[in-house]
């Protein structure tokens, strides 16, 4: 499916004698036409469009530089003016790509000289306009079919992650049937939390119910996509994609994946990924899942494991990531949580993850030794605990990695 977008999008250049590009609607990129040959590409592009093409994305300050001009409602072509602030240098005229009153994806042209007089309006009469918004129509089609196959394909995975211990066989069955061959290879679940399923491009559909862009999909080698709500300690959302692997130790295509995701508009600021031991078949996918949602929580709490933490490299957040949250904070410890004493608990963590020698965590922390002994006596007064005894220190040092967990 990847030629045929392409091969409409060189229609578009084609028609306006102009190099277009296609993204889907969260921006991510599809596919691009260049006219005339390397030099010329070379002329037109500018930074957003070089970012696009070889990262494959744009930036936040891009995106809602574009989305504030009513591109998620726009049924007709529409001139964006340059923004340098958002490092949008040249202005862009949007052909919106929409399929039965929703809409899939933006085609982007540089409005430069050549296009300077290009009459947009609702009776435009550059026959140009209809013949390249018929063409965008097409594009809208064939990812709102890519877009069907890969909720349906959501929705069994998300059955499968949420089904109780005695539907999981159907659930698995029904998965299987839906991946084809594919599930019983080599496979990697990743989870990008926490995952915003509203929909506010007031489009019309339903909401929740949408992964990202089925581009980042398919560039991505995910096999399937879904949302699953109330999964984390504070009842947000994550999302979930299963990825086809080469090899059970080659888990780059799930590495990709997470990239890409963290870079939508549905993943907050604040989200981080986690990847799961890598599975032959899906016979073991719901362990793969909490170990990929329990990495990710593990990657926003510690971010030297992060953007993207993986099963195998958590160390002790295998173990605090299982407990309650409820029970993670010791009652001896909890006084030293508050929040006026931040910085004690910083420098008792530093002290701990420093195997308990003074001198290195003095210089991680960057103080005096003796301020170092004098804040560590003052954390055994408040929590009664001795830091000479090693299950005292333990219990320390578990309970405020826990503490960060979400």
């Amino acid at each position: 499916m990847r030629g045929e977008y392409q091969q409409l999008v060189d229609e578009i250049s084609a028609v306006f004698g102009a190099p277009a590009t296609l993204e889907d609607r969260d921006f991510g990129l599809i596919a691009f036409g260049a006219h005339g040959g390397d030099d010329d590409l070379e002329l037109t592009m500018d930074p957003v469009r070089t970012r696009s093409i070889l990262q494959r994305r744009s930036t936040a300050a891009v995106r809602a530089w574009f989305e504030a001009f009513g591109i998620a409602r726009a049924v007709a072509p529409l001139r964006i003016p340059p923004d340098p602030a958002a490092g949008v240098f040249k202005g862009r005229i949007c052909l919106p790509v929409r399929h039965r009153g929703v809409v899939h994806g933006y085609v982007w042209l540089l409005d430069d000289e050549q296009l300077a007089g290009l009459d947009l309006g609702p009776a435009a009469a550059d026959p140009r306009v209809a013949q390249a918004m018929e063409t965008a129509a097409r594009i809208g089609a064939l990812l709102a079919a890519e877009a069907r196959a890969g909720a349906e394909l959501g929705e069994l995975l998300r059955d499968l992650l949420t089904a109780r211990a005695g539907g999981r066989d159907a659930a698995r069955a029904a998965l299987r049937e839906g991946l084809g061959q594919s599930a019983d290879g080599p496979l990697a679940l990743v989870a990008v939390a926490p995952w915003r399923t509203d929909d506010g491009d007031g489009d019309g559909e339903q909401p929740g119910t949408d992964a990202p862009g089925s581009a980042i999909a398919a560039l991505s080698g995910v096999a399937a996509l879904c949302a699953v709500p109330g999964c984390l300690p504070d009842g947000s959302a994550a999302l979930a994609a299963l990825v086809r692997l080469r090899a059970l130790t080659a888990p780059a295509p799930a590495r990709a994946a997470a990239d890409r995701l963290l870079h939508s508009p549905r993943a907050g600021g604040s989200a981080a990924a986690g990847m799961g031991t890598p599975r032959r078949g899906l016979a073991e996918l719901t362990d793969a899942w909490a170990e990929a949602l329990s990495s990710a929580r593990a990657a926003a709490a510690e971010r030297r494991l992060g953007p993207l933490a993986e099963w195998g490299g958590l160390g002790p957040y295998r173990v605090l990531t299982g407990l309650p949250q409820e029970r993670a904070a010791d009652p001896a410890v909890r006084p030293l949580l508050a929040r006026p004493h931040t910085e004690l608990a910083r420098t008792t963590e530093v002290y701990l993850d420093c195997a308990g020698q003074a001198g290195r965590a003095a210089a991680a922390l960057g103080i005096h030794r003796q301020t170092l002994y004098y804040r560590l006596s003052r954390v055994e007064q408040l929590t009664g605990l001795d830091l000479d005894n090693g299950e005292d220190r333990l219990l320390l040092h578990m309970t405020l990695k826990a503490s960060r967990l979400g």
